[in-house]
């Protein structure tokens, strides 16, 4: 008989901010909203439905971008295999550094691994900023497109580990004023990246893995998902 697993060995962190109409977004609004299509009250059946549509940016909340938000002809958001989804995480922690321009550099990877070893090929890279708290003051955490956010020269560290993806607590790994460089180097060779992650600072450094559910929607370039943190007890 087949083992199952036993999930009381594990703790379950949601790493995913809800969705709603306030939360902050790259162009100010998010577009989020749902609408109630028909009520309870008015099914014309014994068994009462709420029925809601839902619109909004393909990119809001907790949301993963696939290589073809950048790259002509890449992995849509279906296309990415769940080898790549499920996968071992590791926690950078710059919150201590943290001011709204600062962009993490290779010297702060470098500082991680000599603290906890090279980080292994296929791992999801999660950076810490600490900038997440400020996610229920939608200006603040906007704050004109100006956050901590991630060096080309660390992305492409990360990328000679060969990591499935990169993570932050911010808007985007990339500033508006640099030309998305990390988003060009990672996408372009086949990595996912997801941004506004909560909750990063209650994952360990190491040892943790991480679950990424977006909707498989075909062709798509990003898609809400949700994020969850796996942690052996």
């Amino acid at each position: 008989m087949q083992k199952q697993l036993d999930l009381n060995n594990f703790t379950f962190i949601d790493l995913t901010h809800s969705l709603t109409p306030e939360i902050p977004h790259w162009n100010g609004k998010c577009g989020f909203q749902h609408t109630i299509e028909t009520d309870y009250a008015n099914c014309h059946s014994d068994a009462q439905f709420r029925v809601q549509k839902i619109e909004m940016w393909a990119g809001v909340g907790t949301h993963m971008d696939a290589p073809a938000h950048c790259i002509s002809g890449a992995a849509s958001i279906a296309d990415i295999k769940l080898d790549q989804l499920i996968a071992p995480c590791v926690v950078v922690d710059v919150a201590e550094n943290i001011h709204e321009a600062y962009s993490i550099k290779d010297d702060d990877i470098l500082f991680f691994e000599s603290r906890y070893g090279i980080i292994p090929k296929n791992t999801f890279v999660l950076i810490h900023t600490s900038w997440g708290s400020l996610w229920d003051q939608p200006e603040k955490y906007r704050n004109s497109l100006v956050f901590p956010s991630v060096t080309k020269e660390a992305a492409q560290l990360l990328l000679s580990r060969d990591i499935c993806g990169l993570g932050i607590d911010t808007l985007s790994p990339d500033r508006p004023d640099s030309g998305f460089p990390v988003h060009q180097l990672l996408l372009r060779a086949g990595k996912y990246i997801i941004e506004n992650i909560a909750n990063s600072n209650k994952l360990p450094p190491v040892g943790a893995s991480i679950i990424a559910l977006p909707l498989k929607m075909k062709d798509v370039t990003e898609s809400p998902i949700r994020l969850i943190g796996v942690v052996n007890k």
